[in-house]
């Protein structure tokens, strides 16, 4: 019988945990923080927000996995009157539809897009720069990047395709993704998982295979090496509760420069009281930006898209998110280039930076997957469909 180490509790984690644990491998998570879910936690009292805009896509294995295993549980579908409010910004002005440059990309396959070449500098080949630009800065709300523009052209246009698919591919798990996690957590401990929680690991075990599933960072330092990093995003976080106002928009989104809020209550009136709305933002920002500075441009959108909101707040929190948003991919790199899964000795890399394709926590789960079999010497199809 295989024993298992895993080191984190968050999304990667915990599907390393049950993949392993179905195999009858007996395995052990260590989670630092006393509640489990790393970034997919979601906060407890009135006002349940995720570590930023939380989404499930569906169309990937993940999906397809979750569902097998009933862990996906009631989602909270986004109401036609709803969805029909999405706003875009534009030229300085809200709109209600996309310029029709940006809609020429749109249609296009994914093979189309080449990896070694920038996406504005393609993407301005098809559309001209003004529906490029426009293109690379709605795609933010799954890249949480500063200048999309500067990225490979087939990593954004991947997730480009995958944001504006009709019908949607994001859905939204009822009570927020801290659901999916408690019942992933159960899954966990009926299969016999030990879960340690309050329980930092700062030196590796040596007596049996670990799963490292911690932010690159984290890792970096656990495992002293510093060839552990990747590119990623650096976002502002802004959650707000306000008074409800019949007209607020579902989703403003910003096309002159990365920015996206969205009244997450629209589709999940479990997240906060009666009457009350959640809104939450992400905001991008550069290296030589502050967190005021994505804090400002935040206000200017709400100021377009939310009239009245600072008279109606009725909570308020900023965070920054520095490196925790994923990898992101420069022109003439792919996935398969960043850090490696299998590190050797027995020591494997998992989470959303590193070598697994994918979109967000698409990238958790084929890492955690692939570890898996790895380790098992199994293919990891087998552990998907077991």
């Amino acid at each position: 019988m295989h024993r298992i180490t895993v080191v984190g509790g968050g999304f990667a984690g915990l599907t390393a945990a049950i993949a392993a644990a179905e195999t009858g491998a007996r395995v052990t998570v260590y989670e630092a923080h006393h509640t489990l879910g790393g970034r997919a936690r979601t906060a407890e009292g009135p006002y349940r927000t995720n570590e930023g805009p939380h989404a499930l896509y569906n169309g990937g294995l993940h999906w397809s996995w979750l569902r097998r295993r009933d862990l996906i549980g009631p989602l909270a579908p986004v109401p036609p009157l709803e969805a029909s409010r999405l706003r875009l910004r534009h030229q300085g002005v809200l709109r209600r539809t996309p310029p029709l440059a940006m809609l020429r990309l749109l249609g296009l396959k994914p093979c189309r897009a080449p990896a070694d070449s920038d996406f504005l500098g393609w993407a301005a080949t098809v559309a001209g720069e003004e529906g490029a630009r426009a293109a690379a800065n709605y795609a933010a709300v799954a890249l949480f990047h500063h200048d999309p523009g500067i990225l490979s052209a087939a990593f954004v246009q991947e997730r480009l395709r995958r944001v504006t698919k009709l019908p949607p591919q994001a859905h939204y798990p009822r009570g927020g993704w801290g659901s999916l996690i408690d019942r992933m957590a159960a899954r966990a401990w009926n299969l016999g998982v030990r879960i340690e929680t309050l329980s930092r690991v700062d030196e590796l075990p040596g007596d049996a295979p670990v799963v490292v599933a911690t932010s690159l960072p984290a890792a970096r330092r656990l495992l002293r090496d510093d060839s552990l990093s990747w590119p990623s995003g650096r976002t502002v976080l802004l959650d707000l509760a306000v008074r409800t106002r019949r007209a607020d928009p579902f989703v403003v989104s910003d096309l002159d420069a990365p920015g996206w809020i969205q009244r997450f209550t629209a589709q999940d009136r479990t997240l906060a009281p009666a009457g009350e709305q959640l809104l939450q933002g992400q905001l991008p920002i550069g290296p030589g930006e502050s967190r005021a500075d994505g804090i400002a441009r935040a206000e200017q959108l709400l100021d377009l898209g939310f009239p009245g909101w600072r008279e109606r707040v009725l909570w308020r929190r900023e965070a920054m998110a520095d490196g925790r948003t994923g990898a992101v991919d420069l022109p003439g790199s792919t996935w398969r280039d960043r850090p490696a899964v299998d590190r050797g000795d027995g020591i494997y890399l998992v989470g959303d930076q590193v070598a697994a394709p994918g979109v967000l926590s698409e990238v958790s789960f084929t890492s955690a997957v692939t570890a898996v079999s790895l380790i098992l010497d199994r293919p990891a199809l087998d552990l998907e469909r077991a």
